[in-house]
């Protein structure tokens, strides 16, 4: 190959990357897996109407949503609610011997990205302009792609700050 056609090619490649990059669907739309406790999102968010920041406490005070330790769900199941059904005697179970439900994250960004929640939630961006409708879902899953071209779009259609810097380490 000559130098010319490098100096051709090698432009195209890497604008390419980047197209892809900024505007390719993502794969994990529709990642829904299978967790080591089934909890059902459309029960307790949608037909309970447990705010999300009940169990995601962290949410409006840190970078990360959290995710609840088994004592948050113990304040009604530990009182008799639903009792008997053999998740919530699992999630007893776990809660009685100190260990830590290995819950598998859903939502996740590239270790380069800084996201945080609390500045969205100040800023009075619903959860589920990210994630769906959770009160709906007896299962979670991704429903937006989260790509940088989501998150780019979202910043100019809301006026955000969208240099470099804002999400990226």
């Amino acid at each position: 190959m000559n130098v010319q056609a490098i100096k051709i090619t090698l432009p195209l490649i890497v604008m390419g990357g980047l197209a892809y990059l900024l505007f390719s669907p993502s794969k994990y739309v529709g990642y829904a897996p299978d967790q080591p406790i089934p909890f059902n999102h459309k029960l307790h968010a949608g037909d309970n109407k447990i705010d999300c920041r009940y169990c995601h406490t962290a949410v409006e005070k840190s970078a990360h949503a959290s995710v609840p330790p088994s004592s948050t769900c113990m304040n009604c199941h530990g009182q008799g609610v639903a009792s008997g059904r053999p998740d919530v005697e699992r999630l007893k179970k776990y809660h009685n011997e100190k260990k830590p439900i290995q819950w598998i994250k859903v939502h996740d960004q590239p270790d380069f990205v800084f996201f945080n929640h609390s500045r969205h939630i100040a800023r009075g961006v619903d959860c589920s302009k990210c994630h769906g409708n959770v009160a709906e879902m007896k299962i979670i899953q991704q429903v937006e792609s989260l790509n940088m071209g989501y998150c780019v779009n979202c910043h100019r259609e809301n006026n955000a700050p969208n240099d470099c810097s804002t999400c990226h380490r």
